[in-house]
């Protein structure tokens, strides 16, 4: 009996370390502060966004009657404390909502990238992933730490 209380002992310590290592690993290590897409990147994702978002999100990412502003304080601090990767995931599965899958991975990295931009967050030398795993990595901050 009392190597089953050990045994039990001992996997709940297991249990509990694994659940504690995938906590602090899905926390992001990086900012939107931190340059995390090229301006490169932005000026490909603009013309994808009117194209395709600006109809419904509006053509200054204002929003719409039906759709949300994607730039601004609203916007800014709806996402605060949530990953890149969230908001990508997000744009991946639903947007454009009438066709998610008429854009691919990469024009969704770049219309991101280009909402970034247009959120007033710097821009760096790399591209943004098209990518959800990498992009949970990276912290949506409202206001520049």
């Amino acid at each position: 009996m009392r190597s089953g209380v050990a045994l039990t002992g001992a996997a709940a310590a297991v249990v509990a370390l694994s659940a504690t290592y995938g906590v602090v690993r899905a926390q992001p290590t990086t900012s939107v502060w931190s340059g995390v897409y090229s301006d490169a990147q932005a000026a490909r994702g603009g013309p994808i966004y009117e194209n395709a978002c600006a109809e419904c999100h509006g053509p200054a990412l204002e929003g719409g009657e039906t759709a949300p502003a994607l730039a601004g304080d609203d916007f800014r601090w709806a996402w605060h404390g949530l990953s890149v990767g969230d908001l990508f995931e997000r744009i991946r599965i639903s947007m454009p909502e009438a066709n998610p899958a008429s854009l691919s991975r990469r024009d969704k990295a770049d219309v991101l990238a280009y909402m970034l931009q247009q959120n007033d967050f710097p821009a760096g030398d790399a591209d943004l992933r098209d990518r959800t795993a990498p992009l949970r990595s990276i912290a949506l901050e409202a206001v520049q730490p």
